[in-house]
Parts: structure tokens; sequence; C-alpha cells
């Protein structure tokens, strides 16, 4: 079967475009999704019926099973959020979730210290995006449901947290693959002997959008600067409307679960600690049993390099879930209890999956359609050098929106942006590749169908929609402030000026925040 080419053409932005516009205005994401893959595999397919039909079974086909087998990572990622919903099921049954929140309204003062305890929560499980955001949601969610704060504002809590600080974290997923894809362009471009793991941290103070959105996320949570939308949330929430119930559970939630009288603080962290260990431990040892295969000298760095992530976090929260069901069993919970928790567990995590299931087959129709190339090609031109590294950040923003995927921009552009470095000044490389990844970073967390930003709702268990127009004022607002960094950095060439003009923007954006959120609930 033949598809065609749409590198070189702006038709490739069209499925994204419909499914993005649709799903913000319609709200319905599986609808939208779905007319975008439909979108997209006519413009491949040439508008025939029967190669289209094809070619999306191909495709759903592809997601579970490809022409070498089974499509683990896919499977080891839907059974992790599968058992990670069974795990909270389990841990509100055992009355554990009630524990901990009846101890935090002893020991955790107010809305702030709750907000404060999810970002700290958030910037300590650095581990892997897709962890941080379902197994910190899962731990704090008993305690911001406690203190009356939104879903909404708890789904941008972990989004807010997860992305921007895996991307700036050396020993994490993100790290080591940033790490690895660095390491093969400077190699490429004659830098074979610089080390890749000091380059990458030369790099974190050039990201300036990571930076500055866990910082703007830090002045939100002190200062209550609730805009847009999220306003709206937050004085729901105060209500007693955690989320629009209007339109049904969101993904993740339990509904009329039984809760044992006799729950511990134990049984919700024990699991999770199980959980976090199991995982680490799985991504080291997978890791290093690559190295080994391949007869490298094992360290850290490398062996998460290496790692295969999505089966350790499987594999980690099976060990997650075994501890729960231990704990219930050895606390007396009916076994009834048990079962239906299990059972409830998996079902509440069914509308995340489908979710997630459109936005990977629409990200491969993105992908055939080649939307990040034609991105791309728009960097080139005659484009005075000091605008680039705005450029780039821009590009890479629209892309990684576009695509809904952040380590597909950072494929695409980190190359390109090495090539036009190289052009011009190599010593502005290292700052042209840190636009690119905080551009990315930016338009994964506006994009609905980024699998991050998806996760980042079931893990609050907040309708996903809702969860993308409360967070994407915020997200521009540190994207205008990063932006500002990077034209100075541009003209001066140099990362303390750019450090500064952001430093200056963002003093100013939250001075008009404040204004603009007079009168907030902290």
């Amino acid at each position: 079967m033949t598809v065609m080419n749409y590198a070189d053409s702006a038709l490739s932005l069209l499925p994204p475009a419909v499914a993005i516009v649709l799903a913000i205005f319609t709200r319905r994401v599986l609808l939208s999704l779905g007319l975008g893959i439909l979108i997209g595999a006519l413009l491949l397919n040439q508008f025939s019926p029967l190669a289209t039909g094809e070619f999306v079974f191909n495709g759903v086909k592809g997601l579970f099973w490809t022409g070498e087998g089974l499509n683990s990572w896919n499977l080891y990622i839907l059974g992790f959020l599968i058992v990670l919903g069974m795990i909270t099921a389990l841990i509100t049954v055992s009355g554990s979730a009630r524990a901990f929140a009846d101890w935090a309204r002893l020991h955790i003062r107010n809305k702030r210290d709750a907000k404060l305890l999810t970002m700290f929560l958030g910037c300590v499980v650095f581990i892997d995006d897709y962890f941080n955001s379902l197994v910190v949601g899962s731990v704090a969610r008993p305690v911001t449901d406690r203190y009356y704060i939104s879903r909404a504002k708890l789904a941008y809590l972990l989004d807010s947290t997860a992305a921007p600080v895996c991307v700036i974290s050396p020993v994490s997923s993100w790290g080591a693959y940033i790490i690895a894809l660095i390491g093969g362009i400077l190699t490429a471009h004659g830098f074979a002997d610089t080390g890749h793991l000091s380059i990458f941290i030369q790099m974190i103070p050039m990201n300036f959008y990571a930076i500055f959105s866990l910082l703007l996320l830090l002045f939100v949570v002190f200062m209550g600067l609730d805009v847009g939308p999220m306003r709206e949330h937050e004085l729901n929430a105060q209500r007693g409307n955690l989320y629009d119930e209007s339109k049904g559970l969101p993904p993740g939630a339990n509904a009329d679960l039984p809760e044992a009288e006799t729950g511990k603080i134990l049984g919700l962290f024990l699991p999770i600690i199980a959980l976090v260990f199991a995982t680490l431990y799985f991504m080291v040892n997978s890791g290093a049993q690559v190295l080994a295969a391949e007869g490298i000298e094992f360290n850290i760095i490398s062996a998460f390099e290496k790692t295969d992530v999505s089966s350790s976090l499987f594999f980690g929260a099976l060990i997650g879930l075994a501890i729960s069901l231990l704990l219930n069993l050895i606390q007396g919970v009916e076994k009834s209890m048990i079962v239906k928790g299990v059972v409830q567990g998996a079902r509440s995590m069914l509308p995340a999956i489908y979710i997630l299931l459109f936005a990977w087959t629409i990200a491969g129709v993105i992908g055939q359609l080649e939307t990040g190339k034609f991105m791309a090609s728009l960097a080139t031109g005659n484009i005075p050098f000091a605008f680039l590294p705005a450029l780039m950040f821009v590009l890479a923003g629209i892309t990684a929106f576009s695509t809904g995927t952040s380590w597909g921009t950072f494929g695409i552009m980190l190359p390109i942006a090495a090539d036009m470095a190289m052009g011009s000044h190599t010593s502005m490389m290292l700052p042209m590749l840190a636009s690119v990844l905080a551009g990315a970073v930016f338009g994964d967390h506006c994009s609905p169908i980024s699998d991050t930003t998806i996760l980042s709702s079931t893990g609050a268990s907040c309708h996903h929609i809702d969860h993308v127009v409360t967070q994407l004022p915020y997200a521009l607002i540190a994207a205008f402030i990063s932006l500002a960094g990077y034209v100075v950095l541009g003209f001066t060439e140099s990362v303390t000026a750019g450090l500064v003009a952001c430093s200056v923007v963002f003093v100013l954006s939250i001075i008009v925040l404040k204004i603009k959120s007079k009168g907030a609930i902290n």
C-alpha cells in the first residue's frame, strides 16, 4: 500500500489542527481524535475508501501487534495504567486514603501546604513523566480533595512538575534519551571528545521554559494566582464541586467504593514506595542487561539510556499491587470489597486508555504525514542568527503541539538546530539545542493530543479538556517569558543576559497575574 508524502505541504497540519480545535470547542476528545485520524488517513491514501480503511485497520493493529510480534511498549504502558488503577482503588477500599486525608487535616494547615506537598512530590519523583503524573496524583488527590482544591489545579500541579523536572534531570528516562540524542549529534559534528553528561548539565540553565514554568507554578501556589478558566474551577471546588459532574466521572475516578474503618496511612505509602523502588530497580536492571550484552561498562547514566521504561513501570506496578493486596488481607478487609476494588480500579482507567489509544493512532498518522518535517522546514531561510534560538523555541513548541510528542520533536528538531548552529556560530550550539528542549516541553504542555497531558489529567482524575484549557494560560505565560530570554540570548550570546531578561519579564508577569487574580482563595 503506497501512501502520499506531505513533508513539504501545509496539508500535513490539517489532521492535528482538526483534532485539536474540535477537542477544545466540542470537548468530545474521542470524536475529535477520530476525525483527525480519518482526515489524515484519507489524505495519505488519496481519498480511496478501501485503502483508507485498510490503513486505519493496520494502524490500530500496530498498537498491539507489529510485524515482529506484540507491541510490548504500548501493552506494558496500558498494563501499567490498569494495575495503577487497581492499586489506587485498593488504597481507597482499605481506608488508607481517608486515613491519610485525616492525617493531612491535622498536619497540613491549609490549601497552600497541600499544593506545596503535591509540588514537592512532583519534583522528587523524577524517574519518568508517566510515572510522576500517575503516582503523585494517587498520593496527593486525597489531600487536595480534603482542602477543596479543584482537580484541574491538581492536574496543572502534576503536569507542570512532571515534564519540566524530567527534562532537566540526567537520571531519568527523559535525561537518558536526550543525552543519547545529543551525544550522537555532537559526535556527528566532530565533538566526540566532549563529555555528553557534562554537556547536558551545562544546558540546564539554558532551558528557560523548564526553569520558569516551575518558578511560575511555585508563585501560583504561594500567591493563589488563579486566572482564566482555572479561577472558575477553583471557585467551584470551594462549593464542593471538584470537577464538572455533568460530564460524568473523569478517568481514574472510583465512585461508591466501600471503605474499611481500620485504614492506616501505611496502606497508602507502602505500596507507592514499593512501586517507586521496584520501578527504579527494573529500569536500572534492564539497562544494565543491555550494557552487558553490548560489552559496555556499567554506569547509571548509560543504564538509564538503555532502560526499558514501559516494562519497568509495569513490573514495578505489579510489585505495588502485590503489596497493596497483602496489606488489605492482613488488615482483614473483606474479600468481596477487595475484588470490587480491583475490578472497579481497572475499569476506572478505561476512559484514559481509550483516549491514549486514539492519541497514539493519530500520532502514527501524523508521523506518516511527516508533519514534523514540514514544521522543521520552516526554520530554513534567510533569518538573522540572533533570532534563531527564539525561532527554534517557537517551532519546537508548534511541532510538539501538533504532533503530541516532545520526544518525537527532540528527534526531529535537535539535529536541525545543531546544523544551523554549525553553519553560523558554533558557540551557540548548546543554547540552540536547549531552546528546542524548552519548546518541545511547552508544546507538549499545551497539546490535547499529548500522552503526558492525558496522563496528568488521569492522575488528577480530571476531565481531559478541563486540564488543557486551565493549564494553557500558564503555559503561554511561561513561554512568553522564555521567548524574551531566547531573543536576548540570541543578540548577546550570553546565557546570563537571557536569564536576567526572563527574570525581569517573570516579575512583571507575576505583578499582572496578581492584579488579575485579586481576591483568589489560597
